[in-house]
Order: structure tokens, then sequence, then C-alpha cells
């Protein structure tokens, strides 16, 4: 396309030119055939003026031209016209056409051998005056001059024919001069009329091309490293499948992603992170040939295509070779990082036809080789297309759930530890499976963020929970899981407000449980909209406590209203008491020297929940109390815990604690 353009606008600039050239030459020409017609009826009259004179000036012509010498006063004539400077030649011819006399600036005498002049004979015959301009060779003739043939009539006889011959030279030099002054000052005028804006035309055609070029090229290009892009990829990848067939051969689609690359944003920053990926990016164009394909999808993934691949040894020495050029240490402001990557290799035609199945295929096995612990290469094989198709399937309920809202919400009971008294629930969403059965969000869930509609999921949940919960007594909470997906975007409070507007549920009653995986991804980003949503008075938790290796660091950092020790405790409890009894305890009591609220999963059992009490834990939350329930079952559930409470004795005011603020009022 480029090359089109570039061809156009130099076919274009060559018409351009000749047009101007052509106006240019036109305009020189018009000018200089004016100028010599102007010369030419100059001089023309001129001569025809002198030989008119002549004609009258001399009595005896007729004399002259029968051959008798010409008067004393017709001599004097002539001597005076050689001395106009003018004039350098009379002639006087017979009615014959023959010369009779010749008046130069040399002498003046009848001529001895009379010439025969075939302009003087036409003059005779048609008595018509013969007028032109010839050139001269100086010194005997003048570089330009007028001759002029008029006939002598006496009595209506032709008598003679005068000829006078006039020097131009001067006139025709002025005349040229003043003609290449407006010749040339005609010329620049259009030159400056036509090139000018043809000038700006160039440019602005330039600057479109440049733009144009720019925006095909952001249009196929990653702006950061320079790869070529998702849509560029997936082009490239039709045109290559499409002649394979009748190429013959095959190629490898590698498909790479960075180790732990959150944690060089974190220690690095996001400055240090696009070095590493600009780095990454000339480390894997070293390695690649010209006919191979590089691409960023976005974030850290790449894709490799590798063509002309004779079989999986080879894509399997070229994979290694990626995973040895990302290993070298690159330095960054005095500063050694050291990366790597995993790599999924999918096969092509073996392993798909399409660039949508490749890229799958190439993605299951870069996902085989994050589970066998990364910085390896795994190639895709028949039997993780099962999974493929699974999440083929799951894609599909997840795309048509979320256009039309088709979740399901399940609550799970909280309790208080100290009088088993309900608190509130957990809304947990739950994926039809189009059978009757429901799928959990540990297996969607992830699925749904690759597929970037978490954040649709997210808002449709915290919605559909705040407009239940507002029907319950108060003052019931109710506690909705955030993704880490959600706060990428920003938006979060406003989001929250919104619902809880909308909903008529108050700020108090909700809570909002977030993973320490969301802490990592943007802390200081993060952390600023967790402020926003607690100002707002909502509750944020810190859900599955235990389970990270920074966690800790975060309860300083951030003043959360909750914490929710990890179900692995409470499975752990029986196997190893001593032990995760006293890590139990010691969160506890960590927690309340932090004034946060402790709530403990997975509780199942009535040991757990005993120990739970005599720990002081604040709530807990399992199968023990309860399983998760639709809403539509919840009003029994509700009803029963509100007979309990009031057939329940009046129990001695104590200090407050976090489970006792929340206990059901009636």
């Amino acid at each position: 396309m480029a090359f089109l353009a570039g061809k156009s606008v130099r076919r274009n600039i060559g018409v351009l030119i000749a047009l101007f050239c052509f106006l240019v030459g036109g305009t020189w020409g018009v000018v200089k055939l004016t100028a010599d017609h102007l010369l030419y009826q100059f001089a023309t009259s001129a001569a025809s003026n002198w030989a008119r004179y002549l004609a009258e000036s001399v009595t005896d012509l007729e004399q002259i031209a029968s051959g008798e010498q010409p008067s004393a006063a017709s001599m004097a004539f002539f001597n005076n016209a050689r001395q106009s400077g003018q004039v350098f030649r009379y002639e006087i011819f017979n009615r014959h056409g023959y010369s009779q006399l010749v008046s130069d600036q040399e002498k003046i005498a009848s001529v001895d051998l009379s010439e025969f002049n075939a302009d003087a004979a036409r003059t005779i015959k048609f008595g018509q005056p013969i007028v032109d301009t010839q050139e001269g060779t100086p010194p005997g003739l003048p570089g330009y001059f007028a001759r002029a043939y008029v006939p002598v009539i006496v009595d209506q006889r032709r008598v003679a024919v005068v000829a006078a011959y006039v020097d131009q030279t001067s006139s025709r030099d002025a005349v040229y001069w003043a003609f290449e002054i407006s010749a040339a000052l005609l010329c620049l005028l259009m030159a400056a009329s036509f090139g000018i804006p043809a000038m700006a035309w160039y440019r602005r055609t330039k600057e479109k091309q440049e733009a144009d070029r720019r925006i095909r090229h952001l249009a196929h290009h990653d702006v950061l490293t320079g790869l070529a892009n998702r849509a560029h990829l997936i082009e490239k990848l039709e045109r290559m499948l499409a002649v394979l067939p009748s190429a013959g051969g095959s190629m490898a689609l590698h498909f790479i992603d960075l180790d732990r690359f959150k944690e060089v944003n974190d220690t690095f920053g996001h400055d240090g992170g696009d070095f590493l990926l600009k780095t990454i990016a000339e480390r894997l164009r070293a390695v690649t040939r010209f006919d191979d394909i590089i691409a960023r999808l976005g974030g850290d993934e790449f894709v490799v295509v590798q063509t002309n691949v004779p079989d999986k040894a080879t894509a399997e020495d070229f994979a290694q070779r990626l995973l040895s050029a990302v290993l070298a240490p690159m330095k960054f402001r005095e500063q050694d990082i050291t990366a790597s990557i995993t790599i999924g290799v999918a096969m092509a035609p073996s392993d798909g036809d399409t660039p949508d199945r490749l890229l799958k295929c190439a993605d299951l096995g870069l996902y085989a080789g994050k589970k066998a612990g990364r910085n390896c290469v795994r190639f895709f094989s028949p039997d993780m297309d099962d999974a493929l198709q699974t999440r083929l399937k799951l894609e599909k309920l997840i795309r048509n759930a979320t256009a039309t809202g088709q979740f399901e919400l399940h609550y799970q009971p909280l309790f208080g530890a100290t009088d088993r008294d309900l608190i509130g629930y957990e809304a947990l969403v739950r994926l039809p499976a189009g059978d009757g059965t429901l799928i959990g969000p540990a297996t969607f869930i992830p699925v749904a963020e690759d597929m970037r509609v978490i954040d649709k999921i997210g808002i449709w949940v915290l919605r559909e929970a705040c407009r239940t919960a507002a029907t319950w007594p108060k003052p019931l909470t109710v506690a909705v899981n955030l993704s880490a997906e959600q706060f990428k975007t920003g938006g979060v409070p406003d989001i929250v407000a919104a619902v809880l507007a909308e909903t008529g549920l108050e700020a108090s009653r909700l809570e909002l449980e977030i993973t320490e995986s969301l802490l990592m991804d943007t802390a200081e980003n993060t952390m600023a909209e967790l402020r926003k949503l607690k100002d707002m008075g909502v509750s944020i938790v810190m859900d599955d406590f235990g389970t990270g290796y920074s966690s800790l660091s975060y309860l300083w950092r951030f003043p959360f209203n909750k914490i929710k020790i990890d179900r692995g405790f409470m499975q752990g409890l029986e196997d190893s008491s001593r032990d995760v009894e006293m890590v139990v305890r010691t969160i506890i009591a960590l927690a309340r020297e932090l004034h946060m609220g402790v709530t403990v999963e997975g509780v199942e059992t009535a040991v757990q929940a005993d120990f739970l009490h005599d720990a002081k834990a604040d709530q807990m939350q399992g199968f023990y109390f309860g399983r998760p329930v639709p809403a539509s079952e919840l009003p029994a559930q509700l009803a029963r815990s509100v007979q309990k409470q009031m057939s329940a004795p009046e129990k001695t005011p104590s200090p407050k604690t976090p489970s006792q603020k929340l206990r059901l009022v009636t």
C-alpha cells in the first residue's frame, strides 16, 4: 500500500512538472511570437516608408530605370539617405525586373551588368509592394534588416521598382531585450503562482501519507515494542495457513508468557516493566529468521510463528533458543533484571488449521508449562484437546450468561463465634451449565478474567446481592467478592455508590472481599480506591488470609475492617491441631491489636466451632452452619434465626466486639 501510494504521488508530481513546463514554455512562446510579430511589423513598415519616400522624392526614376544617369538632385537625395545610417542600400529596377542603380554605403552608381530580380518582377507584375525581413552576416550585411519593393507608377503605368534595405539590428536587440525581461518576469510570476500552491499540495500530500502510514502502522503493530499486534498476527496466520496445504511442510506457533512479570513491575516500576518488554522483543528479533513472525498480544504475552519447520524436534530446539535468549540478565538503571519465560507450542496443520485453534492449543501448552513450574517448553498434545473443548464450551456459557444476566447467586450464612447468631451472608455466584447443574466460581471466574468480562459479571453480582440484601432485616450484611481485574480499569467506588443508591442498601451493610493478589498488582492505585470505599462506609475484608506470602505487609498499610482466615487452616486442624491452633490464635490476637474483626472459613465440625469460640474468633462460616442456598430459600432460614434470638434469654451486656456489632436486631 505504501509503495502504491508513493508511486501515485510520484506520478502526480511528474504530471505537475510537465504541466508547469508546458505553461512556462507556452508563455515564453507566446511572448516570443508576439515580439517577432511586432518587430516584423515595425521593420517592414520602416522599409516600406523609406521605399515610398524614395519613390516620391526622386523625380527621374523612370529615366534612371531606362538606364540614364540620375540627376544632380537625385544624387543629393541618395547621399543624404546614405548619411542617415539606417538605410544601408537602395536599388532601382526597370519594369522588367532588372537592376539599374544601386546606392549603398560605398557608392552610388548605375549597374554595368544588370541582374534580374524575381521580387522586383513580381512587384511590377502585380503592382503590390513586397516586404520581408532577413538575417544578415556582418560585416557585409546587418544582423537583421528589412526589405521593401515598391512599384513606381507614372500615368497609371508601372515604370520602375524602388527597393529599400533598412538596418533593424538595434531595434531587434531592443525588442528582444524587452521580450526577455518580460518573458522572464512572466515565467517567474507563473512559477510563483503555480509553484507555491504546488509545494503546499506536495507538503500536505506527504504529511497525509506519513500520517496514513503511521495510522496503518499503529493499526497493525504494538506501540511499545513495534512488533505485530494481535490483529496483524491473525491476518498473517490466515494467509499462511491458507497456502500451507499446497506449499507443504508445517509451522510452529510459540506462545510466550513472562514468568512473574508483576514482580518486576512492583520492584522496578512501570518503566522497568516497559524496559523488560522492549528488551525481550529485541532478543526475540535477534534469534528469529526473516520469514518468522513476532507479535505481542498484550501485557506480557508474545507469539513467535516459526515457518518451514520440518519436524517437532526443530521446533523444540528453536523454543529452547528462545528460552536461553531471554534468560540473560538485563541492566536497568544500574540494576540487573533477570527474567524467564514459559512457552506453549502448537504445530500446524497437525494441531489446527485456523489462527484461533492454534492460539488455543498453544495457550493450553503454555498453561501446562506454568503448572510444571515455569521456565520451560510444553507442546500441545491430543490429551489436552478435551480440556480445550471444555474451555471453549465454558467460554460460550460465560459469554451467553454475561449477555443475558443468567447467573445465579447463592448465599452462605455467617454466624457469630460466641452466640451463634446470624450476622449476614456471603454472595457466591454460580454459572448454570445448561444441564441443570451449576458451575462454581473457582472454575469459571479465572476464565471470565481471561475473557475480560469479569467487570460486567462483577457489576451484576454486586447489584443482585445488594438488591436481595435490602430486603433482609437490619443489620444483616452481605459480602461480595471483587476480582483484581475489576480494579484495573478504575472507577470501582463510583460503581459501588451507584449500586447502593439504586438498591437502597446502606453502605454499612455491604462487605467487599478482596484477595492479596489485588494488592500485589497495583498497590498504590488500589489502596486509593479502597480508601474511597471505606470512606463511604463500606467494610473492606481481606479474603483467604494466610495463603499468600506477603499478607502481613498489607495489614499495616491499609486498615481492613476484617480478615477472613482461609479454610485450609480448619482442614488441617484435625491432623496437626497444636500447630494450627497456635497459628490461628496468633492471627486472631494480631487482628485484635489492629482493631480488625476475624472470620474463619471452612468450619465443618462442632470441634472446629468450639475451638474458634475458645480462640475468641468473631465470625464463623462453613458447612457446619449452612451451605450456600439460592435467595428463594433464605426467608425460612431468616425466620428460624429470628425465632431463635427471640427465645434466647437476655444476656448481660459486655464490651463491644466486632461480632457483637453485627448481631441481628428485629
